[in-house]
């Protein structure tokens, strides 16, 4: 009887906070200690909001398609490499220093080269987003299977399974704590990594409807779809967590 009130109560401790951040923003325009032009209120940020709501909503299907193609593209890669690196010492030993060394690459600046190979479709975007989601899943997918006490694998061993049973019966299982971990970390990088490929080039998406209303100044409008994605990353992290609470039961 407890829990519920409880988990009530720790929700409204963020929902206080945002809200007194929104009426100290909401101040500063009004006491005009920060120019509009400079800032726009939330008042006209939700009237954007509200006004482009169906534009929005075009956009955010072209976005959010190709940040799920590149999470689940990333998650594919994620477990052939744990796996890889698993099963094979030579593997491990040198792929997994690549792995770290490919953090130090600033996907940023390899997103016009994957334009000019790639084209403006979805194509050069679902990349970007599977480079960015990659390393996470990977290392995190490896150290779970890592991290499993070697009495389970033992067991298995004495019993007569072979590495794919063990694999399949053990090690993914009891590393699902560590992929969802990770997957979530990759859901808050893949929208971001997908507005910010857009930006480059495209014809459609919410980084694209961001680059046009920057240029016409319309920084209300920029604020509106800062307010969408996060909308959209927060509900993808909800959404992996329920799903991770069900499948953990299971465990």
């Amino acid at each position: 009887m407890t829990k519920k009130p409880q988990s009530i109560t720790n929700k409204l401790y963020p929902l206080s906070l945002l809200a007194a951040i929104i009426v100290c923003w909401q101040l500063l325009l009004t006491l005009k200690i920060v120019d509009a032009f400079l800032l726009p209120s939330p008042i006209s940020v939700a009237q954007a909001f509200c006004k482009d709501f169906k534009l929005l909503m075009q956009h955010s299907v072209h976005t959010l398609s190709e940040g799920l193609y590149g999470l689940l593209i990333s998650i594919a890669l994620g477990y052939l490499f744990a796996i890889s690196m698993d099963r094979f010492r030579y593997v491990r030993k040198a792929l997994y220093p690549l792995l770290v060394l490919s953090q130090t690459v600033p996907y940023i600046a390899i997103a016009p080269l994957l334009v000019l190979w790639f084209g403006y479709n979805m194509t050069p975007k679902v990349i970007l987003v599977t480079l960015t989601c990659f390393f996470p899943m990977a290392i995190g997918i490896y150290d779970g299977m890592r991290n499993i006490q070697r009495e389970y694998i033992d067991e298995l061993k004495v019993m007569g399974g072979k590495y794919l049973e063990g694999m399949w019966y053990v090690k993914i299982p009891l590393s699902l704590p560590e992929f969802f971990s990770a997957l979530k970390i990759s859901a808050s990088y893949a929208l971001v990594s997908a507005v910010v490929a857009e930006w480059i080039g495209g014809t459609t998406g919410l980084g694209v409807y961001m680059t046009r209303v920057r240029k016409s100044y319309e920084f209300s409008k920029m604020f509106a779809v800062i307010f969408l994605i996060v909308l959209i990353s927060l509900g993808l992290i909800t959404l992996i967590k329920f799903i991770e609470r069900r499948m953990l039961k299971n465990v």
